[in-house]
């Protein structure tokens, strides 16, 4: 790993050494010089039928995987930890497998996941500073993975407990934008973003707690489904971030994103929120029917007069067009968010506090973090609960859009703003940030207080060759309509064609 600072070998439950990097520490704005960098990988179903044809071995994949991940980690420094070892023999046993004539929906496909997942033999930093230790045991998502036999490469780097649309702090440097390595890729799942959009792996796991998966998608022209609650387990948290906070893929194509979301998807015994089964994949090859689309500018209320940048409406307005053409009706709406963000912030600042709380050196924190700690602290309680009370009145007054006024799907931007450059958020105070964060992603968050699925899908680019989003958006467990809608749309307009110069 002669390309980034590894860190200390851990011991792994097999009792053999696993390195936990690359970990990279810039201490400047620049990105460091890249090795030549290897060919990108393919897509999540096209390397799992690769495998199983017997055209490419899971060795050969995992480790082209690793090679460019090492090649770009100077410049887009995606991976927090790699599993470079383990990985390689699970490689192994795969191919024995597949030799074996056993067959599995992802047996041998390297993928990767966000830093707030647990993967056994490896820490959860989180987006964090400081030393921590392995934890012992996966994850559920993690062991629906393996089960399905996917090949974990590393842990991509997340902000600071997933607070911000920016993949950026102390701990680890700047992960950058393969588009434009001058601009973020977005947060706070911006590891993940930014190794699917690079073909670094085919395929990556992230969470969302206010767009999180859906931000850098939008940012790195990906497609980011935010499941319905519950659909992805979030165990060994029974309830992340009050309810806010869902594991989501991020993919090429709508194909790859379902195909993930079918191989992780599905409760463990101990989870709150058990919605029916969706199948995703099928939903993918339908055609979704004529449907009726409300488009929807403004944003909920943030008291920071923020609008869609003109190139992000140009977009997504090019976007709405290719849906009637499509066949679709699609008016200009507006749902009726009332005063959602007073359910948001309380709960939102009391996760962060109940995450912060369980750092072994809280003096490392960022002092934004160590700030939404103490306004967590005194909302918690009896705050968090009228908060989350609220939601079944918020269910009726924003769920009319959909019951009352006979809309399928709710289309707006997914962000107001193109990625902002590295560096953006730098030294600024927790409010400035807040309301910095308000201004460029607006539109988001309110379906996290819902806990309903969304869709991020590529909108274009900008002038200057940065890409925007549009998210499909609909009611409670619409997961099936918004995917088969995605892929029509990706059918037309064949955004996975378009790759970054990296």
């Amino acid at each position: 790993m002669s390309s980034a600072e590894p860190t200390e070998a851990e011991p792994t439950e097999a009792g053999s050494t696993e390195q936990t990097g690359p970990v990279v520490r810039e201490s400047g704005r620049g990105p460091r010089p890249a090795a030549p960098v290897p060919p990108a990988l393919p897509g999540l179903a096209e390397s799992a039928r690769r495998l199983a044809d017997a055209t490419t071995t899971s060795t050969a994949l995992v480790a082209d995987a690793l090679a460019r991940i090492e090649a770009t980690q100077p410049t887009l420094n995606a991976f927090r930890h790699l599993r470079a070892a383990s990985a390689l023999a699970e490689a192994a046993e795969a191919d024995r497998r597949l030799a074996a004539g056993e067959r599995l929906p992802l047996l041998g496909v390297p993928v990767a996941v966000k830093d707030d997942t647990d993967v056994a033999g490896l820490p959860t930093h989180f987006g964090c500073d400081g030393d921590l230790p392995p934890v012992g045991s996966d994850s559920e998502a993690v062991r629906r993975l393996r089960a399905a036999g996917a090949v974990v490469v590393g842990k991509t780097n997340s902000c600071e407990l997933g607070q911000w649309p920016f993949t950026e702090g102390t701990a680890f440097g700047a992960t950058r934008n393969p588009w434009n390595t001058a601009h973020t890729p977005g947060g706070s799942s911006g590891g993940s973003a930014a190794a699917v959009a690079a073909g670094l792996v085919p395929a990556a796991l992230g969470s969302d707690g206010a767009g999180s998966v859906r931000i850098p998608a939008a940012w790195t022209h990906l497609v980011g489904i935010k499941p319905q609650r519950g659909r992805i387990s979030v165990h060994p948290h029974s309830d992340s971030f009050q309810g806010l906070t869902v594991n989501g893929p991020l993919a090429r194509t709508v194909a790859d994103a379902a195909l993930l979301l079918d191989a992780v998807a599905g409760a463990h015994p101990e989870d709150f929120h058990r919605p029916p089964a969706v199948r995703a994949a099928d939903a993918a090859r339908r055609d979704p029917g004529r449907l009726r689309i409300a488009l929807a500018w403004r944003p909920p209320l943030t008291l920071t007069g923020a609008g869609p940048d003109p190139e992000v409406r140009r977009a997504v307005t090019a976007l709405a067009e290719t849906l009637a053409r499509l066949g679709h009706h699609v008016e200009e709406a507006r749902p009726r968010y009332g005063l959602i963000g007073l359910a948001f912030v309380p709960r939102a600042t009391a996760g962060i506090a109940e995450f912060a709380a369980r750092h072994p050196e809280p003096a490392l924190l960022d002092p934004r973090t160590r700030s939404a700690l103490r306004t967590g602290t005194r909302l918690g309680g009896r705050a968090v609960r009228a908060a989350r009370a609220r939601e079944v009145r918020q269910h009726r007054r924003i769920g009319a859009l959909f019951d009352a006024s006979g809309f399928d799907v709710l289309l707006t931007p997914t962000t107001a703003a193109p990625p902002p450059r590295i560096g953006r958020f730098d030294d600024l105070s927790a409010w400035r940030t807040d309301v910095a964060m308000a201004a460029a992603c607006p539109y988001a968050w309110p379906w996290n207080v819902l806990g309903w699925p969304g869709v991020n899908v590529p909108a274009g680019f900008t002038r200057s060759g940065l890409p925007v989003g549009a998210q499909l958006l609909g009611p409670s467990r619409s997961e099936e309509r918004l995917i088969s809608l995605a892929a029509q749309l990706e059918d037309d307009l064949r955004w996975f064609e378009r790759r970054p110069p990296v």
